[in-house]
């Protein structure tokens, strides 16, 4: 049809800004979520009118308001700039620590965890990142936003047991609500103003498409996965950090955890590789879903050993990183590219709520069974995933490419549509008008992407 400007290498001055901006926003705020993990159901035991139930509550409530708010607060970017949304959104956050670092009851906390849920911004710097990037270039800046949360999980279960050597538990939610007000800063003075900002159907939800994406069976195993996951993790720190207390001095934990941390993010490492450039993703995801339950039930068994526990949370990691690495590319392999944002943000809200069950249930299970009670259930959680996961196929191993096209009419996007599906490598191709881009699913082995980016039109 025609053949506009290519498209040169790497990312610009702007996306790099971006990137790394954002990067720092996601990575200051997963901290503060997730520093109490290692720590919080020691602390809790000397507080008034405890029960594992509300402890449970404390730790996973911010999944419920994050999965309530996420969404809307994207949509709501949309129509007000993200920066303001941004912006109120970590002052919400910032509120949420210090009402909890202020409470002396576990009800107060459970307030101040639920306030910092509701600050919820993960769509919306999503939204941003967006609008501060080129179509070609959107994959590269996403993947660096995911690699900052991955850094910050890890970063989390060291520095929570150190911090709260130093400061305690009340002063790691001190410390939580200034680095919100921290990010506030980055938002206004460093991350890039967008020059516009509209719906970005890869990067957003799209509230016309969740009937159709609710309807997919593979989009839902998927988001059962990650539902079942997060419930596994959240309700696997109500019981392991008591556990561990009982077999090593609580000072020393931090030590348990490095280790583990560092071996888990390498052991994966050559599993991903297998799944995705070795094209053997099934096996891997399968066998990652199998080991959660080895390890689950490894800890339920030896929980009065140091080497069973130190070796089950090694294998639970290891298969943590690589499910939590491996769902949402599946997610981006199956879901349309003009769908996939709205795919996304179904997934991101199943992992959300999969926090707040694993705390509910996982507090009501070690109210009612203890310790072993709720080792049990995350064994019993995954082994019911690897069922539903044993049926699913081996995917396409396609990815989400955008070209922008620039103005067209339907008769010229329907052309060139057609123009796309016939080049070699070409799974998918949809050329939306209104968006002035093709959403192309490729095979990145086969696909030229020279040829590719010389249809694309700036400006």
């Amino acid at each position: 049809m025609r053949s506009g400007r290519g498209n040169d290498t790497g990312l610009n001055a702007v996306e790099r800004q971006a990137a790394y901006s954002l990067s720092a926003l996601f990575f200051l705020r997963m901290l503060g979520l997730f520093m109490i993990l290692p720590v919080f159901a020691i602390y809790a035991e000397e507080l008034p009118d405890v029960t594992p139930l509300l402890v449970g509550l404390a730790i996973g409530i911010y999944g419920l308001t994050q999965a309530l708010l996420q969404i809307p607060f994207g949509m709501l970017s949309d129509r007000i700039g993200r920066k303001p949304v941004l912006i109120a959104g970590l002052l919400i956050f910032a509120v949420g620590s210090a009402v909890a670092a202020s409470a002396e009851t576990i009800y107060g906390i459970i307030l101040g965890r639920a306030l910092q849920g509701s600050g919820a911004i993960a769509a919306v710097i999503m939204a941003l990142a967006a609008d501060l990037s080129r179509e070609q270039r959107r994959l590269r800046i996403m993947a660096i936003l995911g690699i900052s949360i991955g850094i910050a999980f890890a970063a989390s279960m060291v520095m929570g047991p150190i911090l709260n050597s130093l400061i305690g538990v009340p002063g790691i939610f001190w410390l939580t609500a200034v680095l919100a007000l921290g990010g506030i800063v980055i938002v206004a003075h460093v991350v890039p103003a967008p020059a516009e900002s509209h719906v970005h159907r890869d990067a957003e939800a799209v509230p016309g498409q969740f009937g159709k994406v609710l309807r997919e069976p593979e989009l839902l195993r998927l988001d059962f996965g990650i539902m079942t996951l997060h419930m596994s993790l959240t309700a696997m720190f109500l019981a392991y950090p008591l556990a561990l207390q009982a077999l090593v001095e609580e000072n020393a934990h931090t030590w348990v955890y490095l280790p583990v941390m560092l071996l888990s993010m390498a052991a994966m490492i050559p599993f991903v590789i297998l799944a995705e450039s070795r094209r053997r993703m099934r096996p891997v995801f399968i066998g990652g879903v199998a080991a959660l339950v080895g390890a689950s039930m490894l800890m339920f068994g030896y929980h009065d050993s140091l080497a069973g526990m130190v070796l089950g949370l090694l294998i639970f990691f290891t298969a943590f990183n690589l499910l939590e690495a491996t769902l949402p590319s599946l997610v981006a392999k199956i879901a349309p590219g003009e769908r996939k944002g709205t795919a996304m943000g179904v997934y991101s809200s199943s992992q959300f709520i999969g926090a707040f069950l694993g705390g509910a249930l996982g507090g009501w299970f070690h109210t009612r069974y203890g310790i072993d009670g709720t080792f049990l259930l995350c064994a019993a959680m995954a082994a019911i995933w690897l069922l539903v996961a044993w049926g699913m196929s081996e995917p396409d191993y396609l990815s989400n490419y955008l070209i922008p096209v620039g103005l067209l009419d339907e008769d010229q996007a329907f052309l060139l549509e057609g123009e796309l599906k016939n080049l070699d490598g070409v799974a998918e191709a949809v050329v939306i008008p209104e968006d002035r881009v093709a959403y192309l699913k490729v095979d990145l082995k086969r696909v030229d992407q020279e040829v590719l980016d010389g249809y694309a039109v700036q400006g």
